[in-house]
């Protein structure tokens, strides 16, 4: 069964493909939803329309991680860093470099 808040968000962004916070959640449902190759593209689009959405990185960084794409994900982790530093958002920095160090080298 389809999830109800993804449809919605399809339809929101279906008018509106340039709104970050409807793409951030779409990622976000389709990431809890498991969905996690959904969940790259959508959080990818997030941060094309948003370069600056620190939250996008960390979730983005989670599914890639959780895909097994071990390069995409160090490389989101340092990009969101950069990201999250420059906006003060030191909790999504934590996270970020909480994943980068538990990844293999």
């Amino acid at each position: 069964m389809p999830n109800p808040r993804i449809e919605r968000l399809k339809k929101l962004l279906a008018n509106d493909p340039n709104d970050d916070v409807a793409w951030f959640g779409l990622g976000k449902d389709y990431f809890d939803d498991g969905s996690y190759e959904e969940a790259v593209n959508a959080l990818r689009q997030c941060v094309t329309v948003k370069p600056t959405y620190s939250a996008a990185y960390n979730i983005l960084s989670q599914a890639l991680h959780k895909l097994g794409r071990l390069d995409e994900c160090r490389t989101i982790c340092d990009e969101g860093i950069a990201v999250s530093t420059k906006n003060g958002d030191a909790m999504v920095t934590k996270a970020l470099e909480m994943l980068k160090s538990s990844l293999p080298a």
